[in-house]
């Protein structure tokens, strides 16, 4: 297990983890012996622990992440990381791990376009320069816009496109130039 693998790495005990990532000590015992499955930890705890080990949350999942979860999932980790990491640690995470162009180089388009249009929309929500390492990607886009599934949800209940209509007005830009419609990414419980 990586986490195992980590400790013995930075040459502290589990102890020691548990107080500097302020995570109960039974849970990473739980988490060190395999009793609780990494991947289903929440997005608070893999934080705390990969902060306390200096790593980010996917290489203390990379083992367990061989499947692709479903974008609504993905968009809703990435919105509680935004939240609970808050906008300028996430960016620096993003982007110093590279998982923009991980995820581009694995042909998960979405879910790079979306971490992208979510740099860029915090960047300029923060009024921080853009990162130019992914004007390649910033020239591509999908090639039909994905809707919110609540949107298309309320489509199919009115039998119309009005939602979708007033969905595009909404969008944010950044999302809405990769074709993604997205206008909610802090209003996270």
């Amino acid at each position: 297990m990586i986490i195992n693998e980590l400790i013995k790495q930075k040459s502290i005990t589990k102890y020691r983890l548990a107080k500097t990532s302020n995570v109960p000590h039974t849970t990473i015992l739980d988490i060190c012996n395999g009793k609780t499955k990494i991947e289903k930890c929440s997005v608070d705890t893999l934080y705390k622990i990969a902060k306390a080990l200096d790593v980010s949350i996917e290489t203390l999942i990379e083992e367990k992440m061989e499947h692709r979860s479903n974008f609504e999932i993905y968009k809703s980790n990435i919105c509680h990381l935004v939240k609970d990491m808050g906008d300028i640690d996430f960016i620096i995470e993003t982007l110093e791990a590279n998982k923009i162009r991980t995820l581009y180089q694995k042909q998960w388009f979405p879910e790079c376009f979306y971490l992208l249009a979510m740099v860029d929309y915090l960047s300029r929500e923060n009024d921080l320069p853009i990162c130019s390492d992914y004007n390649d990607i910033r020239a591509l886009r999908l090639k039909e816009t994905l809707y919110p599934v609540g949107i298309l949800t309320m489509c199919a209940a009115f039998q119309n496109n009005e939602p979708k209509r007033e969905s595009l007005q909404e969008a944010i830009p950044e999302f809405l130039h990769f074709n993604i419609v997205e206008s909610e990414v802090r209003n996270v419980c």
